[in-house]
């Protein structure tokens, strides 16, 4: 139990909550809180799920809270290739399909390729990346500074969005680290003056200019799927547009 008291005064200090804060979240009492992190009172299942869910843990730190109070854990953790995840591997290559031909990318929540369109593939395989590979290894490596035009500004908003999901999953160490390296560019960069800020990537004799929507599965059970995410990309003018159709022609 003495774990479970430490992690679960670890995660309200983590989400900055005060005893009152977080028990006003539960909606449970204050007395009860303090036995709670204290281990003077021992929490029932339904306990540590309701503080999970009030203090908005991620699905694998949720099932090391319920182990660590003498639960077992609630939620799978499948691999991608599992019979369970067909449905969603389905779903996921519609999507990109039908994104065709721009350029599409399924990544979980580590930032790893787990899955590409196409165009995708021929895209990142020009900085030699693909399925099975991490987005961060490209975000930290030598590659994007030389090709990306506006590469301040990318990195400064890739840094802010790596630091948002470490803090969201508790502190990510391979997040916090590569977020230092890429705000170090970005420190005096100039916004864009326009309604998104794109990625404007010189290379094989093309300048493409282009933006990402993001798409996230809506209701993740299994810890595979928790902040898995789908990046689609959109070109910003007429002639990444072409591109990418010339692109998906092969």
């Amino acid at each position: 139990m003495t774990e479970f008291t430490e992690t679960l005064k670890s995660w309200r200090k983590m989400r900055r909550y005060s005893q009152l804060d977080l028990a006003i979240e539960a909606d449970i009492s204050g007395r009860h809180l303090s036995f709670l992190e204290t281990g003077r009172a021992r929490p029932s299942r339904g306990m540590v799920l309701r503080l999970s869910e009030a203090l908005q843990l991620p699905l694998d730190a949720s099932n090391q809270f319920l182990t660590q109070a003498g639960f077992a854990a609630k939620y799978g953790d499948h691999k991608w290739s599992d019979d369970q995840m067909a449905p969603i591997r389905q779903a996921v290559e519609r999507t990109l399909s039908n994104h065709m031909p721009y350029p599409g990318l399924a990544l979980n929540r580590m930032w790893r390729i787990v899955q590409a369109n196409e165009t995708a593939t021929r895209l990142f395989g020009q900085f030699g990346f693909g399925v099975g590979d991490s987005l961060i290894d490209l975000m930290v490596s030598d590659i994007l500074p030389e090709i990306v035009e506006n590469w301040p500004v990318v990195a400064q908003a890739a840094a802010s969005r790596l630091r948002v999901e470490s803090l969201a999953q508790g502190g990510v160490p391979e997040f916090d680290r590569a977020s230092a390296h890429l705000a170090q560019f970005g420190t005096q960069a100039e916004r864009a003056k326009s309604p998104v800020i794109p990625t404007i990537v010189t290379i094989g004799g093309l300048r493409l200019s282009m933006f990402a929507t993001i798409a996230q599965i809506g209701t993740p059970e299994d810890v595979m799927l928790d902040d898995f995410k789908i990046e689609l990309y959109f070109p910003m003018d007429h002639e990444t547009g072409a591109a990418f159709e010339t692109m998906s022609a092969g």
